[in-house]
């Protein structure tokens, strides 16, 4: 149950969380009250995030994309997507996923850089990326032409459920976690 008072601010944030289909970076929520200051908002969001923790609400305030979002808890997800309740991304192709973490594990990465580890033309995946905000130009190289560079955005973080690129799996658990089991037959 809230707390007797329950803060303005805390409420103001509850609202534009809910209101938000996306995460909510800091500044952008101490913006939304003049006299609030990063203390005062940290201190609301631990004030909603106790609230549905406590209480046992459906829902969640999770750190993620590099914000704040209200998210359903993990445990009930299943029955919402079963009742088709819940819009779902586009899934990936297997092209998109490879190119996806070269540019997240290397970034910033050119196309040429790309094409050159992948073997394959990227120009499609690239564009495709793109469109869906998931990478964008982040400079430009050195070389002939001055190629473009990519790396990850917000929204990236977000379709990963990340908070931050430090949440990546480093390359020696990747290893682990690829290598094939053995089957029992």
């Amino acid at each position: 149950m809230w707390r007797s008072r329950v803060t303005p601010l805390a409420k103001l944030l509850e609202a534009a969380l809910f209101a938000s289909a996306r995460p909510i970076v800091s500044e952008e929520l101490i913006a939304l009250d003049a006299d609030a200051s990063r203390a005062a908002v940290a201190a609301a969001l631990e004030e909603i995030r106790e609230h549905y923790d406590v209480d046992g609400h459906g829902v969640e305030l999770v750190e993620i994309g590099g914000g704040w979002q209200i998210l359903t808890r993990a445990e009930y997800t299943e029955a919402i997507e079963r009742a088709q309740l819940a819009s779902r991304p586009a899934r990936l192709s297997a092209a998109a996923l490879e190119t996806l973490a070269l540019i997240a594990y290397r970034q910033p990465l050119g196309r040429a850089e790309i094409e050159e580890i992948r073997g394959v033309s990227v120009g499609s995946v690239l564009k495709s990326l793109h469109e869906r905000g998931l990478i964008d130009v982040v400079g430009r190289g050195e070389g002939l032409g001055r190629p473009m560079h990519y790396g990850t955005t917000p929204i990236f973080l977000e379709y990963f459920a990340l908070r931050h690129l430090d949440e990546l799996p480093r390359s020696d658990e990747l290893a682990v976690a690829l290598r094939a089991e053995p089957r029992a037959l």
